[in-house]
């Protein structure tokens, strides 16, 4: 089995070629190690339009943000690995002392695995036969590997079992409690949670680890709202504790945690009593790696305690004005095929023409089809055809799975990496 250390090195070998955006052409057959050693400037040097660019700098600032909050608030963190699916970015963050990752799905958990991740909590019951025995088998051939994953069904809990039965190690559930009436997904009652729990208890194949669950869920969420959700996800440790359903655990783990409340979050679980053994407060809040400048800009818990620090938008969408039909109207080439639309239209940002940059005085977004950026300018708009045109870009999630290889660039633009993502 080829090492995760391996693998991640491997991704330099790839080959540059048309399966890449926004590559320079001549770069074709060259290493992505090879490419990025001439550390080419990204407005100079044969990058085509459109490119999505991250900022070398804002993604470093944004990774040892929340290194350090976490720290001082005594959590644990396994930040979401759906938002970018990027095993280098695992790594960073991982080094930067995070616990493990969060995953979704079983081809998320498969790509963490083949490069070498070795802590995996899925925020999802999982209840696929095949991924099932996959896990198992991962489970037992490496003993260093910690995989625990949400339940939220008796049924559920069946089937896993079923699936399961004759695993040599047991797979850890936490019992995913609803964020309330008409959430997603969960144990709508405390009771249906003990009910869980109990057939937790009745399979030779599961092992109850403790309880989790998404705030970010919680309907018309607010301050108060939001904290009262979190009290009762901690009480419902404390009386599965009581109750001594997590007898023979080294830890327990309590997890909650997206990128709208975590400071809520650190708040309450900062306020978890003594339990029957060592608690890990698991937070999972994953789109600060990039943070955006539309959706998690407003969001941020950083507005509401700007003494923990700032999280920076790293990701900038650049693209070319190819037509400029009206003094009122201009085109890009970047459309739905390349930016993020579905909670924001990009913002444009910036203008560059002849090396010199600008802000996009009188620009606006107003539209995007397949291929083009429709733009509404106003008299103070300096536009030409030609021109590169910075987006900013809302939501990270749908940025990242644009682009299967993403420059990652100084802020004089030399490129010193390049970003594969797994989608």
């Amino acid at each position: 089995m080829v090492s995760g250390t391996d693998a991640l090195a491997s991704l330099a070998e790839e080959r540059v070629d048309h399966r890449f955006k926004g590559l320079p052409p001549d770069a074709e057959g060259l290493t992505v190690g090879a490419l990025a050693a001439q550390r080419r400037n990204l407005f100079t040097d044969g990058f085509t339009t459109p490119v999505l660019a991250l900022s070398a700098e804002r993604l470093e600032h944004n990774l040892e943000l929340m290194e350090t909050y976490t720290a001082r608030h005594g959590l644990a963190f396994a930040p979401h690995g759906k938002t970018s699916m990027a095993p280098q970015l695992f790594r960073r963050q991982i080094e930067r002392g995070a616990w493990g990752i969060t995953l979704a799905v079983p081809h998320q958990v498969r790509v963490a695995r083949a490069y070498g991740v070795q802590r995996v909590f899925l925020a999802n019951e999982l209840v696929d036969a095949a991924a099932l025995r996959w896990i198992a088998a991962e489970l037992d051939a490496d003993p260093g590997f910690r995989f625990v994953c949400y339940v939220d069904s008796v049924r559920g809990v069946e089937l896993m079992d079923a699936a399961l039965s004759g695993a040599s190690r047991p797979v850890d559930v936490v019992v995913e409690l609803a964020a309330g009436e008409g959430a997603r997904t969960g144990v709508r009652t405390e009771a249906e949670c003990a009910a869980v729990a109990d057939a937790v208890a009745g399979a030779r194949s599961l092992r109850l680890a403790g309880v989790a669950g998404y705030e970010g869920e919680v309907p018309r969420a607010d301050p108060e709202r939001v904290h009262a959700w979190l009290r009762r996800l901690v009480a419902l440790a404390v009386d599965f504790d009581k109750a001594g359903r997590f007898e023979g655990l080294d830890e327990i783990v309590v997890s909650a945690g997206g990128s709208a409340w975590f400071d809520a979050v650190a708040d309450v679980f900062a306020q978890i009593p003594e339990l029957s053994a060592p608690v890990l407060k698991l937070l999972r809040s994953g789109a600060y790696v990039s943070h955006d400048d539309g959706h998690y800009r407003k969001l941020t818990p950083f507005n509401r305690v700007p003494e923990e620090g700032a999280l920076e938008p790293a990701f900038r969408l650049w693209t070319q004005v190819v037509s400029r039909p009206s003094a009122e109207q201009a085109f890009t080439n970047a459309g739905k095929r390349d930016a993020a639309y579905d909670l924001d239209l990009p913002f444009a940002q910036v203008v560059r023409r002849d090396g010199s940059e600008r802000p996009a005085t009188g620009i606006a977004v107003t539209g995007l089809s397949d291929q083009h950026a429709w733009l509404r300018t106003t008299e103070e708009a300096d536009l030409e055809v030609g021109d590169w045109v910075g987006l900013g870009l809302s939501h990270p999630c749908t940025s990242f799975d644009k682009w299967v290889l993403i420059p990652v660039a100084e802020a004089d633009g030399t490129v010193v990496d390049y970003v594969r993502t797994f989608f």
